[in-house]
């Protein structure tokens, strides 16, 4: 059925702040020029109610510009320097956000609320290309469609050199307190990218990183899997009853995640398996990061271990190796910030061997409200089909009363699919 759907774009334009802002030019951190920022993160929220929400969200989009002007503008480099990734700023320039109103006729209960991932028309959701002719390229850009229910979609593309997770969930809360007819957003933004500078220029233009001799030839699969929150609330008491230690939700998936895919793929035995994910660093700097701040500021963390030692581990031993590895963030974040990391830890080997693994959960997109209260369902969208990737986030709305958490991921083949959820399943006795 999401085949047949048509999308009808009638109207494109670009959202200025609603006020004057500061024509200026501001640095960003260390952590925001990493070069694998330089990407364009893809999102669909999914609301049940919402007639004219377009022109709403509209108004509060251009006035939340003000408040956070920098969103408004372009990414720059400065030409006196060799280093490209270390001259890149941002041109505070009041371009504004490319904003794209859409409708349908169908309806989101039709469609399941997009609860099967794998048919979503992505490429209708999301907003458009924007026109030459603008002379701009918007580091947000969003579409809005309206359904033939009432609810309504908001396809959000936004540039990762400027915001991680939470700071763009923070913009997009922003919104929605506006929105909703608050006059100011209640958390003020802060730019504060000082935390981290940039170190001084190099007289000569850094090497390029090594890439693989040839680019992997396997195809990644989506699974979803659903675990219930009694489930892991039983794994989170039995891991403190056996260990004494309390445990995250996050870590239990995590290692079941792990665990199970290398089960399911039978590596050699001493083949080497990472598993990374990314560290919100904003209260370990001392002084924490302020409330407000919201650019980028997170750390891998990544483990190793011989698939023969991952598959004799139960899954409780995994959960203990990710504690311990968390235990050394502080100290490797500070080494980072002072260019004492040696190997670029924001690189690690792109290969089957290596799974990532990020927790949507608590960024804040779940809480987002416009007015007519928050998503039942917040989509996230494969980047790479070659990165082995997993997403722990909620179970839709639509499900309750079966609160729970929904890990989405892109990490096997095909072949090795069945058995991955076979392990899943069994693994994390759902």
């Amino acid at each position: 059925m999401m085949g047949t759907m048509c999308v009808i774009r009638t109207k494109r334009s670009v959202v200025k702040p609603a006020e004057e802002t500061p024509l200026i030019t501001l640095d960003l951190s260390l952590i925001d020029k990493i070069p694998v920022l330089r990407c364009d993160a893809r999102t669909l929220h999914v609301f049940r109610h919402g007639p004219e929400a377009a022109s709403v969200i509209r108004e509060a989009l251009s006035r939340a510009l003000v408040p956070y002007y920098p969103l408004a503008g372009r990414l720059i480099h400065k030409s006196e320097q060799n280093d490209e990734a270390g001259c890149l700023q941002v041109q505070c320039s009041g371009d504004g956000a490319w904003f794209v109103e859409a409708s349908t006729d169908c309806t989101l209960q039709s469609l399941h609320f997009f609860d099967d991932i794998q048919s979503i028309p992505y490429d209708l959701l999301l907003p458009d290309d924007v026109p030459q002719t603008e002379g701009i390229d918007p580091l947000v850009k969003m579409q809005v469609t309206q359904f033939g229910c009432g609810g309504f979609v908001i396809g959000l593309v936004f540039c990762h050199t400027i915001c991680d997770g939470l700071g763009a969930a923070q913009f997009l809360n922003a919104v929605g307190e506006l929105a909703r007819g608050l006059h100011n957003p209640t958390i003020e933004p802060l730019w504060h990218r000082h935390f981290a500078p940039s170190p001084p220029p190099s007289p000569s233009p850094p090497p390029l990183p090594k890439l693989p001799p040839t680019m992997p030839s396997y195809k990644l699969e989506h699974a979803t899997v659903d675990i219930p929150m009694h489930r892991i609330n039983n794994l989170k008491q039995e891991f403190q009853r056996l260990t004494g230690l309390a445990c995250s939700s996050f870590e239990i998936v995590a290692a079941g995640l792990w665990t199970s895919r290398a089960r399911a793929i039978d590596f050699e035995p001493n083949a080497e398996l990472k598993l990374v994910f990314f560290a919100n660093c904003r209260q370990i700097l001392d002084p924490p990061l302020p409330a407000g701040f919201y650019g980028n500021c997170f750390f891998p963390v990544t483990i190793t271990a011989s698939y023969e030692s991952l598959r004799d581990a139960s899954l409780f031993d995994v959960v203990k190796m990710i504690q311990d590895a968390k235990t050394k963030l502080p100290s490797e974040f500070r080494k980072y910030l002072k260019g004492d990391c040696g190997d670029d830890p924001f690189a690690p080997p792109l290969s089957y061997r290596t799974l990532f693994i990020s927790e949507w959960g608590r960024l804040g997109f779940n809480q987002v409200d416009y007015g007519w209260g928050p998503p039942v369902h917040v989509v996230p969208i494969q980047g790479s089909s070659i990165i082995p990737v997993g997403i722990v986030g909620y179970m839709p709305l639509t499900l309750l009363p079966n609160k729970g958490i929904r890990l989405m991921t892109w990490c096997v083949e095909q072949d090795h699919r069945h058995p991955f959820l076979h392990q899943m399943h069994a693994l994390m006795d759902i």
